[in-house]
């Protein structure tokens, strides 16, 4: 069972795809989520959620006090879970739900506002090399930007473009999380 963790939707529990996805944990959204609050950047974000699966993501920055988020993933199935799960907890008005391949997202036209949180959470066998060089494109990312990547611990550290800077890592048995600011 997924749920929302935390934040006015605490403990609501969302729907994810049959297939397809690998939801991040309870435990791990909770750690993830607490050191974001900690460090201040929930409140009023605008969230790009890369590889969105059933959202849970985003939607958890949403329960907490971010102000929009956006939604990505190119499984019809997995946008479909999104738009439920967003309906159902009342965040509709906050939520875009795109469905699209990521890399064909980022590079197109840049969104008119940028994000200040990312999250990038794709299939583990999937690289993300050229989802972050893609991400650095001008528009995507605010000044400041939280970028939250979540690997396989067997995948190693990524290659880091200029314009993001890895500032921590944390590992939660067979996850990684790494933490790059945008420079």
């Amino acid at each position: 069972m997924t749920r929302i963790v935390g934040g006015t939707a605490g403990g609501r529990r969302l729907a994810v795809p049959a297939t397809g996805t690998r939801p991040t944990s309870d435990r791990v959204r909770e750690a993830l989520f607490s050191r974001l609050d900690h460090r201040g950047v929930l409140h009023g974000a605008q969230v790009l959620d890369l590889y969105a699966g059933s959202g849970a993501l985003g939607l958890e920055a949403i329960s907490r006090g971010a102000a929009t988020a956006v939604l990505v993933d190119s499984s019809r199935t997995a946008v479909a879970v999104c738009r439920s799960n967003a309906s159902a907890l009342g965040f509709a008005d906050q939520v875009t739900v795109i469905a699209r391949k990521v890399e064909q997202l980022l590079m197109g036209h840049p969104p008119t506002r940028t994000s200040t949180l990312v999250f990038i959470d794709p299939p583990y066998e999937l690289g993300v090399d050229k989802t972050l060089r893609l991400l650095t494109r001008p528009g995507w990312l605010a000044q400041g930007a939280v970028v939250v990547l979540e690997r396989s611990t067997r995948a190693g550290e990524p290659s880091w473009p200029e314009g993001l800077t890895l500032e921590d890592s944390k590992v939660y048995g067979e996850t990684t999380l790494w933490f790059a600011g945008a420079s």
